[in-house]
């Protein structure tokens, strides 16, 4: 007896169907898939219980000919395809012809279809793959496929499926995805009879991405454009900000069909690399127009991988594309206080007039209290010497207390028409009645710029010996001293390494070094690329090396304790990275270690140098690391905020 049999038609549907259909989501991906196909522009999907127990898709496509209904469920009957040439050029959503039949082997399939021009349509069912008899029905031109008890003749299927709300959320994604590629397209999802999205069409993807994503996210996207001469790439990428845990808001799609692709994930990564936190992945939504012949298709069932003839050139296009618009791009990180943590409530602004007129009513009230106050006769001398010999202070021509002589800079005496002054005015940092202890950090802009008669002094005060506080047109900018100076540093870095004049110390005295056998090994394995660094390193014997020579641009570091970071990661590195990949790394550790720190208090000249140099670098925003430099905090904002706004 023969050991290899043929399998049936059925058998061999449900196999299939595995690698199709993995749960209600992908049968949702088939079918609108289909409606696509079938030029609809408009469609309906109806979920009962996350598609185990009904998905519907209605659509007002082309529609199914009465006598193409029976094929239709058949196993690799397909209108999209003729010949084997056809897989190298396919430009159909669908074409393998599996993806029906495979869906009504596992579930209670009915089709209900009808032509334009046709008097009635046509319905065919099908349970569990036995398809019954065509009958004549009532329906709508374009085409309803009713999917019920979907994996009832597969329990074990059915026992793997998640939660009804998880299944939903996979059906919502690959909604989602075909709402983006086909923004034209009217869509429609409900669940459970409740209405979930509504999209009227569009030519904008904005506009839906503003519906699925919320106006917040689709406010920080950037555009982006580039057009070669066999493919163009157009789209959004996100804001540095608006960075993710995973990859779940990457959209890559191909002639309108979502794909995944580790290559352009890869060159999306890269083309943030610096901008994003370890851990953070970029937010995108990308559309690459390429020939059909430039790709296959047909690599899986389930059509989300690809295969390239040229996938080195998109990844040079996709990489140039984003870092080429993010150097153009303002990538600045923007506060924003939620309305619940308001420092005050908000209320009309005040008349400007009735402002000053209650100023100056005020201010003559205050001149007639000073001039009638006499300090208390009970007050012990050392008392009055404390508050700043106040009794004795001289008087002003006509009597009033000379309070200006006591506090420089307040004024009390308001000219008729003037907008008088409350305030202290600003100390000048080095001036010649303040001490630099007065001046609290304060100093006049940064670059040396100085202010001209009646323009604002722009202000820079260093908090907690952590952050500058500066000034701007705008509003203020609190800039992360050691995030910037890393930045300005790894730059500098950078661009010595590429241009290979990286100005190397030699040392009188070469300088050893006690490292573990395993530092060791990787330090003097990487002489070369340490030398790229400005680093001279030779080998001593057992566990020390010389330390020969040193960057000279990092003269101020410790090295000893830089290079057994050096070391340490160099160790620690389990697969073989590639050089290029090392010697980024090392630069990012370089430019952290020899940066300012955190509680490093600055001089006056040194925070001048920073800010100068901030405007000398390709991206200022964001550390190496993808910590944002810099946050601002608009002039808007703090109006708001102190309910300065009508």
């Amino acid at each position: 007896m023969s050991r290899i049999q043929a399998l049936e038609t059925l058998v061999v549907n449900k196999i299939a169907a595995g690698e199709v259909v993995e749960r209600p989501g992908s049968v949702v991906k088939e079918l609108l898939e289909n409606s696509v196909d079938a030029l609809a522009s408009r469609v309906e999907v109806d979920i009962v219980e996350g598609g185990t127990e009904l998905i519907r898709i209605a659509d007002d496509g082309e529609g199914i000919h009465p006598d193409d209904l029976s094929l239709a469920v058949t196993s690799h009957a397909t209108s999209k395809i003729r010949g084997s040439d056809d897989l190298f050029r396919v430009r159909t959503m669908g074409f393998r012809g599996e993806a029906l039949a495979s869906i009504a082997s596992i579930s209670r399939l009915k089709l209900r279809s009808r032509q334009a021009g046709a008097e009635h349509g046509s319905e065919l069912a099908v349970d569990g793959g036995q398809i019954g008899p065509l009958q004549p029905c009532g329906c709508p031109v374009g085409t309803v496929t009713e999917v019920r008890s979907l994996f009832f003749n597969t329990p074990v299927r059915r026992k793997f499926l998640r939660s009804i709300s998880t299944e939903f959320g996979h059906i919502s994604e690959q909604f989602t995805r075909i709402a983006l590629a086909c923004p034209r397209l009217a869509a429609v999802l409900r669940h459970n009879e409740r209405m979930v999205y509504e999209l009227p069409p569009t030519d904008q993807v904005v506009d839906r991405l503003r519906l699925f994503f919320g106006s917040d996210l689709a406010d920080r996207l950037i555009w982006v454009e580039s057009q070669t001469d066999s493919a163009r790439l157009w789209g959004y990428a996100g804001h540095p900000s608006e960075s993710r845990s995973t990859r779940k808001c990457q959209y890559l799609f191909l002639n309108g069909r979502f794909i995944q692709d580790r290559s352009l994930q890869h060159a999306l990564g890269e083309a943030y690399r610096g901008l994003l936190m370890t851990g953070r992945y970029p937010v995108a939504f990308l559309f690459l127009e390429l020939s059909p012949e430039l790709v296959d298709v047909n690599i899986h069932p389930t059509k989300a991988e690809v295969r390239f003839r040229d996938a080195q050139s998109l990844y040079r296009q996709l990489l140039s594309t984003l870092r080429t618009r993010f150097l153009t791009a303002d990538l600045e990180s923007t506060v924003s206080i939620p309305a619940g943590l308001q420092l005050a409530p908000q209320r009309p602004a005040v008349d400007p007039k009735r402002q000053l007129d209650l100023q100056l009513e005020l201010a003559a009230w205050a001149k007639d209290s000073l001039a009638q106050w006499l300090p208390p006769v009970s007050l012990p001398e050392d008392s009055t010497r404390s508050f700043g010999q106040i009794g004795t202070e001289p008087l002003s021509a006509d009597g009033i207390f000379n309070s200006a002589a006591t506090y420089p800079g307040l004024q009390t005496h308001i000219e008729p028409g003037a907008q008088p002054t409350w305030f202290p005015a600003p100390v000048e940092f080095g001036a010649a009645d303040a001490s630099p202890s007065d001046a609290e950090g304060i100093m006049p802009g940064a670059g040396g710029a100085s202010a001209g008669p009646g323009s604002p002094v722009r202000q820079i005060m260093q908090v907690h010996d952590c952050y500058l506080v500066v000034e701007t047109d705008e509003g203020i900018t609190v800039i992360d001293q050691h995030a910037l100076h890393e930045r300005v540093m790894y730059e500098h870095l950078r661009c010595r390494v590429i241009e290979g004049a990286v100005e190397s110390q030699k040392m009188l005295v070469p300088q050893p070094l006690e490292f573990g056998p395993r530092e060791v090994a990787a330090l003097l394995e990487n002489k070369d690329l340490l030398s790229r660094l400005g680093y001279g390193v030779d080998e001593f014997g057992g566990t020390t090396v010389l330390l020969a020579a040193y960057p000279a641009m990092l003269a101020q570091a410790d090295h000893s304790r830089l290079l057994a970071d050096i070391a340490d990661q160099l160790a620690a590195a389990g697969q073989k990275p590639s050089r290029r990949d090392i010697l980024d790394s090392l630069l990012h550790l370089m430019a952290c270690k020899a940066a300012v720190k955190a509680g490093q208090r600055l001089k006056p000249e040194e925070m001048e140098s920073l800010l100068a140099q901030r405007h000398l670098i390709d991206d200022a925003h964001h550390c190496p690391h993808g910590r944002p430099t810099a946050l601002v905090l608009t002039r808007t904002e703090l109006d708001r905020q102190f309910g300065r706004l009508g």
